[in-house]
Order: structure tokens, then sequence, then C-alpha cells
């Protein structure tokens, strides 16, 4: 059917073109590294309706593959400096090394996401940190084809004109030489409390001190890390016991603003009152349900807001939608309708199915009613209840048993589940994977493609990861738990943008960095406290293995 409507369109197409008017639309055959969306932008049109101009293509180009375009491409800017044009400078970037200054870095970072090799950077690292293609990287450099140079700059993507420059930089460390920062540390450790306990029973059941331990084990390491870089870091701890019990005391006995920067508490209503006495910024270093009231514009949130979550997956879905079926299951009505409204932004969108339990179950057939042969199948469980979660999954996990006694429906059903077995037919999505699905199985989860939103990605194979944990097994005798990589995270970022000698709020200006598990995207709004819309999408591979997807 999808074939006969591109000879339909390809019939009225020709006679468009044949009635002696302008030619609007042409034939393109495809560049090595060139996807639908880069074809798009050189274009000036939306991905969506480049597809439309091509129903017999998915995102997937092939080099040499013919396709259809408007006729015209859209003015690209020239800029003149110095007799060079910005191509001619572009060019230069390929050679140019860490000791040679003849290239105008900062000029070329707003026409290019620009980055430094570093030490352990593989072209598989790079491809995976950027979500670009080797192809893509080696058609904006062609030296490449030599190999990754240590100290020499790359470029990654064209920027497109007028896009914000937060959005598409990457954060590139900087520290100045010799620089001294002091940084102040708040947990409650609770030192008072735990001295009459024996030292093997202190964590013993005792969640809290494994968590600020862990935490404070990791930001040691952040801390010797920056040293070994020529930073000079002085730590200053304090513990804050038991909820608010000390935070006026150590107020009243510290002068907080000799130091950059407070990390902790991490009880927001303590966070709020040192924010309130002191003029330095102050790092909320954990998640919590109160932050979203936060108002001082000294606080940093580095752990995003839920409902970012929500918003970053459905902007996920619809810069990839092609003509999915899309089925919504969900316990609240009122959600689903935000949902349903926040993807029908997408102006091909016009029809979602939305499935909701009876008696807090949800049949297997009503999600295969609404499914379609033919089609890919995202299914997008919007709720909660763990045991509805795992209801669905179990339903989607077992349908090539759930058959119609009706004879045709059987048929139907038959016809449904061979063509969804075809090409991964079914992806499942959640906005946030939290514990509604911990107790389901994960080879479950990776049978149906699971996507969902999060803000930790840990990649086992890059180098930032195994120097970690290798610095941090070496020091503790012991692999760093989820806690001790938050807090070197967390402690590292803020100072190594601190040691570049500038405002540390001015450094969110300078793109989104990346650490060993965490992705730091702040976003500062006026007078009111900044946001870490840092949140990646991930998916599991079937070896149950995460792979990030944006």
């Amino acid at each position: 059917m999808r074939h006969l409507k591109s000879i339909v369109f390809l019939c009225i197409l020709t006679f468009a073109i044949s009635c002696g008017q302008q030619k609007k639309y042409i034939e393109y055959k495809v560049k090595q590294g060139e996807t639908i969306s880069s074809i798009a932008r050189d274009y000036n049109i939306k991905t969506q309706d480049l597809l439309r101009l091509n129903p017999d293509i998915d995102t997937s180009l092939q080099p040499n593959m013919v396709i259809i375009v408007p006729s015209q491409k859209k003015q690209e800017t020239t800029l003149t400096i110095d007799s060079k044009t910005l191509e001619d400078i572009s060019k230069e970037l390929d050679t140019v090394s860490i000791i040679s200054e003849n290239v105008n870095l900062d000029l070329l970072k707003k026409y290019y996401v620009i980055h430094k090799v570093k030490k352990g950077d593989t072209f598989y690292s790079l491809t995976r940190f950027y979500n670009v293609t080797k192809e893509q990287l080696l058609v904006l450099n062609p030296l490449l084809k030599e190999g990754l140079k240590l100290d020499s700059y790359i470029k990654i993507t064209k920027l497109v004109l007028g896009e914000e420059k937060e959005k598409s930089l990457v954060y590139q460390d900087s520290p100045k030489r010799n620089i001294a920062l002091k940084a102040a540390l708040l947990l409650p450790f609770k030192l008072k409390e735990l001295d009459t306990l024996k030292a093997e029973n202190i964590f013993d059941n005792n969640t809290l001190a494994n968590i600020v331990t862990d935490f404070y084990l990791g930001a040691d390491i952040a801390i010797d890390s920056l040293k070994k870089q020529g930073i000079n870091v002085q730590l200053n701890v304090f513990d804050t016991g038991n909820r608010e019990s000390r935070i006026n005391a150590i107020l009243s006995d510290t002068n907080f603003n000799q130091n950059d920067v407070i990390i902790g508490p991490i009880y927001s209503e303590e966070a709020e009152i040192i924010a309130s006495k002191v003029r330095i910024p102050v790092v909320f270093p954990v998640f919590s349900g109160s932050q979203n009231d936060f108002s001082s514009s000294l606080l940093i949130k580095t752990h995003p807001n839920k409902e970012f979550y929500k918003e970053k997956m459905i902007a996920f879905m619809i810069e990839n939608y092609n003509g999915e079926n899309i089925v919504v299951v969900t316990d609240d009505k009122t959600k689903s309708t935000a949902t349903i409204n926040g993807l029908k932004k997408h102006n091909s969108i016009d029809h979602i199915a939305v499935v909701m339990p009876s008696k807090g179950y949800v049949r297997k057939e009503s999600v295969l009613n609404v499914m379609k042969p033919g089609l890919n199948n995202w299914i997008i469980i919007d709720t909660d209840n763990a045991i509805l979660a795992s209801n669905v999954v179990n339903s989607l996990i077992s349908l090539p048993a759930s058959f119609s006694k009706n004879k045709l429906k059987k048929q139907e059903n038959e016809a449904t589940l061979q063509s969804m077995s075809a090409n991964k037919g079914v992806t499942l999505f959640s906005f946030d994977k939290g514990t509604t699905f911990d107790k389901i199985d994960n080879n479950k989860l990776a049978k149906l493609n699971f996507s969902f939103a999060s803000d930790v990605f840990l990649d086992n194979e890059s180098f930032k990861t195994k120097s970690f944990n290798a610095a941090y097994f070496n020091k503790n005798y012991v692999l760093p738990s989820h806690y001790a990589t938050k807090g070197f995270d967390i402690t590292y970022d803020v100072l190594m943008r601190l040691a570049s000698g500038n405002d540390l709020k001015a450094t969110f200006n300078d793109g989104t960095s990346y650490r060993v598990e965490s992705k730091f995207n702040y976003d500062k709004i006026l007078f009111k406290a900044t946001n870490n819309n840092g949140v990646f999408i991930l998916q599991y591979n079937d070896d149950l293995s995460l792979i990030r997807l944006k």
C-alpha cells in the first residue's frame, strides 16, 4: 500500500513539474554520512516533511540512495574574517592542536560543536557520547582517517544558525593554572549518635550512614583527581547531625562566605536555611520532592525535576516519530491527557489509543486490539502503579498465546503477531523507570526494547568510568556504589567549573557536562533556583546492557 502511495505521489509530482512551472522538487543522491535530519536542515524543511516526500524510506539512509528534496537549499551565511571565509577556517581546524593558536576557536564554536581529543577517547566513545556516526565525523574532519590525535580539536556537528548555544555545546574543562579553591561539604554523618555503636555495626541496616559515607568517599576521589591536575582544593567538611539539629549552630560558628561553594546539606529545608544566610552558591546534591519549591537564586539543583523526564521523553518520541502506532496505558485520565496533548504537538500524530484497567487489571486483548499490523507499535506505560506496569509487561510478553475465541479474530491476531515479531515491532516506553519497574524481570523489558528517561547512565567500558573505579578501589578496597559515583560527579563538576576562574553560574552558559554517570545541563532562571535538565534517554539491549539513545 505504501509503495502504491509512493507511485501515485511521484506521478502527481511529475505532472506538476511538466506543466511548465518552476521545479519545486528534484532528485538528490545521498552522500556518505548524511542523515534525514541533516538533509532536512540543509533544505530548511522539517524532518517529517522530508519523510512525507519520500514515503518509501525510513530514517536510515544509505550512500547513493536517491530521494526527493526541494529544488533550492537554504541560503548559507558566509562569514569573512581577514580575507578568510568560515569554510577556510573550518578546514584549518582539522589540523590545529592545543599548541597552535592560529585559529579562532571561539568563533568556530558559534558554528560547530567542537571537541578536544583527550586521553581515552575513541571513535566508539565519541559516537556514543555525541550521538553521531563515525562517517559523519570523517566528513567534517577528513584527517581523522589517520586516527585521533591527543589534544587536537575536531568538529562534531554543524550548528543550526540561531540555535541556542546552551543546547548545543558540550562543556570543555579549562582549569586555570595554580588556581586555589575552597569548598564546604555539609552532610549528616551523625557522629555523636553513632559514637556509641561498635565500628562493625555502624552500617548494619543504616541506609543513611551508607549513603552519606559513600557520597563523601566519592567526593574525596574528586578532590584527589583535581589536585593531580594542579587545582589546589581545600575541602571543609561539616557534620549536620539529625535533621535541622545543628544547621543554625554551624551557621553561627562559621563564615561560609570565605568558601567558593557549598555542597549540601541533603535535606531541602536545611538547604533553604543555608541559602538564606550566605552569598555563595549552594549545591543541593540529592533529589527531593520539595525542590520544586526552592526560591533562592543561590540554590543549584543537581537532580532534574520529575516533570522534566516526561518532557524529555515526549520530545524524543516526537523527534523520532515516523508513523508508529501509539498506545498509552494508564490509570490516570488527567495524566494521559497531558501525555497525549504533548505528543500531538507533532503535526503527523492525530490518533493515540488509550487503554485503561478494569478493576485494576488490563486484559491482553485490550492491548492487542489497539495494535496495528504492519506498523511499529509504541506502548507507553504512564503509571506509578507497579502492579499495573507488571501486568502490562506480562501481557505484551505473552501476546503469542492470547487469541480470541472468534475464528476470524484469531486470524487477525495471528497476522498482527507475525507483523509485530518482525523488525522488533513493539517498543515499550516509560517516562521514569523509578521503582515502578524494579520488580519486573529485566529480560522481559529487554525483549520489549524498554526505553525510559533517567538522570543516570553508566558506560562501564568508558575510560572515565574505568579510571574512577580504579581510583576508588585503590583507595577504599571496594568498587563504588551509585552514591559514591554521584559524590564524585557533583563535586568534580562544580569544582572543575569553578577552576575555570569564572563565576559558577556563568559556566552554565558554556554547555552541558558529562561526568562518570551524570549529565549536568543547567538552566538558569532569573531570581529562582537553578535547574539541572540533564536527562538521558536509555534503552535495554538484548544482553540487558543499556544503550544511550540521547
